[in-house]
């Protein structure tokens, strides 16, 4: 990978990379496309060949092939390895955090709690408890609508 110098309106100076964009194997006697992906580790190009299917000239690996819905979701159904991370289960996990971290606010509101509280980021869909009036808000909302 080979490095053009370029200039700015401002006068500054830079290289971008250049891709070496084709790929000869067998001593000469086959040409192909190369792959663009480049290493964040060395900063070097992928040296394998690019899939001719491939929409942004990359290898397998670095995602160069198209799936159709049905592939993806035969990856999907491959890389599973138990029913407890659906996304049914996911949700309902996300559900009872939110529940969980509004409770124990509610419980230091009430001062039925005392010491340090739950560490980390709240999260997503959780409304803070910090008045007597939210925490009633709370069991109109999570508790009363369930009956």
């Amino acid at each position: 990978m080979s490095k053009v110098a370029h200039e700015d309106k401002d006068g500054t100076q830079w290289k971008a990379p250049v891709y070496e964009q084709y790929l000869v194997t067998a001593a000469g006697k086959i040409t192909c496309l190369r792959c663009t992906a480049k290493s964040t580790r060395t900063k070097l190009q992928c040296r394998k060949p690019a899939l001719k299917a491939s929409r942004t000239q990359k290898c397998e690996f670095h995602g160069g092939r198209p799936h159709s819905t049905l592939t993806l979701l035969e990856i999907a159904h491959a890389n599973t390895l138990h029913g407890e991370s659906t996304k049914a289960a996911k949700q309902q996990y996300r559900d009872d955090s939110v529940l969980i971290h509004e409770l124990e606010d509610a419980l230091y509101v009430l001062k039925m709690a005392e010491g340090p509280r739950t560490r980390g980021r709240k999260p997503a869909g959780y409304r803070g408890v910090h008045t007597e009036a939210d925490v009633i808000r709370m069991i109109r909302e999570r508790c009363l609508h369930r009956m």
